[in-house]
């Protein structure tokens, strides 16, 4: 008996070619949240500490998710 397996295609779908522009709409169009430390310090104390945490959404975004909670 002879079994053949046939190829099938990748189930994920293949990003084309996404430009920046379209990537940005995407992200800001559902929310984004952005988060960073650092730190500076000499000989083990540190001496300046800066976070960063930023929401960055649009409007229409913003205001969908206010309804919703």
């Amino acid at each position: 008996m002879t079994t053949t397996l046939a190829r099938s295609e990748p189930s994920t779908p293949v990003l084309g070619n996404v430009t920046l522009v379209d990537l940005l709409d995407r992200l800001i169009g559902t929310g984004v949240v952005l988060a960073g430390e650092v730190t500076i310090s000499m000989a083990g104390v540190d001496l300046v500490r800066v976070s960063l945490r930023a929401l960055v959404a649009t409007a229409s975004a913003a205001l969908e998710e206010a309804v919703h909670d």
